[in-house]
């Protein structure tokens, strides 16, 4: 169970990396959730190559990124080195906020 939790943090802090290098604006709030960046948590937590299931979720959570990376909870995660690795093999762009 506390693993779950962690890759789940783990998750939402690679959303929260990506928005904030990608900041695209404009999405809305309802369509816009953290935990679907879970499958990220393994190259996250472990520095990996991160699954195709992840890209996938980066991809379309994109459009989020800015609301992710203006909240705290995620701040610590975004400018890890493993998210940024992250980022750059799923080929994400990174709009500015």
């Amino acid at each position: 169970m506390m693993k779950q939790q962690q890759q789940v943090a783990v998750a939402m802090a690679v959303l929260a990396l990506v928005l904030v290098l990608a900041g695209a604006g404009g999405a809305s709030a309802a369509s816009c959730n953290v935990a679907q960046l879970a499958p990220c948590g393994p190259a996250l937590s472990s520095g990996a190559a991160p699954s195709s299931s992840c890209c996938s979720s980066l991809k379309a959570q994109r459009s989020c990124f800015c609301q992710y990376a203006k909240n705290p909870a995620y701040g610590r995660y975004i400018n890890s080195p493993n998210a940024k690795k992250i980022i750059a093999s799923c080929g994400v762009t990174v709009p500015r906020c």
